[in-house]
């Protein structure tokens, strides 16, 4: 198989090609192999790659012989290297499969290497010093996102259809939006965290996928959604699989619309402008579409302080591990400047403190709730300003302490956090772009806990409308490289 005939394959098209023999898994392979290499220097996205040790069954899954790839934090491949983006982690093997691993395998996805992450997964870009900065296939000069934004770039430059994420406060929907695919969020439980975590982030983060199309993103969630024994707790179980619902009519929805977010970052003009034209074809295809304001509970100071101890009195604890796991100091020789605030502001959170900011939890979850009583999907922009150059977030930054840096987390991506908080699945679906430059800005669509089967009807739907897999960036494995 050629690289130009594999980029131009879904996921789910590849692996019907394997199961009629029209190719094989390792033809597949190679030729994935051959795209990671021709589009390495220029994006920087995939950390390593291994030889596979997968030998799936042709037809066995929708997603049987595919390659893929996983972000550098959050599933252990057994005796693979598991760096988290950090010094403090250089080196560290993952001693046996996560849960999500064994699931992968299962499906028969043939696992080759892993995409670059920030440091602990700690930034909405993907620019950390142990491996440096993830350029945009789209525009190198600019960030691929975060903190999957390994994944993004890899999708978006075709090394593979299909990647895993992460998603703790827009990991996902973030690098979905500024590479121009399609990444859904799964509701908090949907998919285990096991067996090393029951909960990461205190229930934020969540297990999905990155996707150039809708099915390819609703087939991975199929196959690696569900319990495992000793889970806490688990989401509903789909009424069928969610590839079917990509193709069912959504009905006439209800759509509440939020523009401008709850913080002081207000939308910029051409986000605002895509918002718009996607309200335009909502209406176009029957739903019911009003502005809307959307209450948390709580204000958004007390909202950020809530976030701030969650966030770093996890990362503390991490840290705390990793160094005492692998002999090393916690310092600026093994931590960057952000990173090391944050666990300095962690180590100063209170039990009663950190139990203070889960009742702010429950709190917006509640108020979310409520929220999808009267209405079905609340829409707004994933991100409130087209994909930030590479540098920009972290420009000032050497004068913030920990709570400053979530502060600036939340300014520069106000609405994705939410619906981690609440643990309500959302999607970031790339209907349009900025008319001006090209450039991708993808529009979020949440839904009530559980409500993942009518998110995938809504994408499949707007999919459909306004196809954008024919959109590729100007770096892209297959193309002419002075394109």
């Amino acid at each position: 198989m050629e690289v130009t005939e594999y980029v131009c394959q879904d996921a789910v098209g590849l692996a019907r090609l394997v199961a009629d023999g029209e190719v094989s898994a390792a033809e597949v392979e190679s030729a994935a192999r051959e795209a990671a290499a021709e589009v390495a220097g220029r994006v920087n996205a995939v950390v390593e790659t291994w030889p596979s040790d997968d030998a799936p069954v042709p037809g066995s899954s929708p997603l049987a012989g595919v390659p893929f790839l996983v972000k550098d934090i959050g599933v252990a491949v057994a005796g693979r290297r598991t760096e988290l983006g950090s010094r403090l982690a250089a080196g560290l093997v993952a001693p046996a499969d996560s849960f999500l691993t064994r699931r992968l395998r299962r499906a028969g996805l043939v696992t080759f290497g892993r995409t670059a992450t920030p440091e602990l997964a700690y930034s909405i870009t993907t620019e950390p010093a142990l491996y440096g900065p993830v350029r945009n296939p789209w525009d190198p000069t600019r960030s691929a996102g975060g903190s999957s934004g390994g994944s993004g770039a890899a999708v978006a430059a075709g090394v593979v259809p299909l990647a895993h994420a992460t998603d703790a406060a827009g990991s996902l929907r973030v690098p979905a939006s500024c590479n121009g695919l399609f990444g859904l969020k799964p509701s908090r439980g949907r998919v285990s965290m096991g067996p090393d975590a029951d909960e990461v982030f205190s229930g934020l983060a969540v297990q999905g996928g990155l996707s150039r199309t809708v099915r390819d993103n609703a087939a991975l969630l199929d196959v690696i959604g569900g319990p495992e024994p000793g889970d806490p707790y688990a989401a509903p179980q789909p009424a069928r699989p969610y590839l079917e619902e990509v193709t069912r009519p959504p009905g006439v929805l209800r759509v509440g619309v939020l523009a401008q977010a709850w913080g002081g970052r207000r939308t910029t003009a051409p986000v605002a402008d895509a918002l718009t034209r996607t309200v335009r074809l909502l209406e176009s295809l029957g739903h019911r579409v009003e502005e809307t304001a959307v209450g948390l509970g709580t204000d958004w100071e007390g909202f950020v302080r809530a976030h701030a101890r969650v966030f770093t009195a996890n990362l503390t604890a991490t840290v705390d591990a990793l160094a005492a796991a692998l002999g090393r100091p916690v310092d600026s020789s093994t931590l960057e400047a952000p990173t090391l605030a944050a666990y300095r502001y962690g180590q100063e959170v209170t039990g009663p403190g950190l139990l203070a900011a889960l009742t702010v939890r429950n709190t917006v979850a509640r108020s979310l709730a409520e929220y999808f009583g009267t209405y079905d999907v609340l829409l707004t922009p994933t991100l409130p300003e087209l994909p930030m150059p590479l540098g920009a977030y972290t420009e000032g930054g050497e004068a913030l302490d920990g709570a400053g840096w979530i502060e600036r987390l939340l300014d520069r991506s106000p609405f994705t956090t939410v619906c981690n908080v609440a643990g309500t699945p959302a999607m970031s679906v790339p209907v349009t772009a900025d008319a001006a430059t090209g450039l991708p800005a993808g529009m979020q669509f949440a839904a009530g806990y559980g409500r993942e089967d009518l998110l995938f009807r809504l994408a499949g739907q707007l999919e459909r409308a306004l196809p954008w897999a024919g959109r590729t960036p100007g770096v892209r494995a297959g193309a002419d490289s002075g394109r």
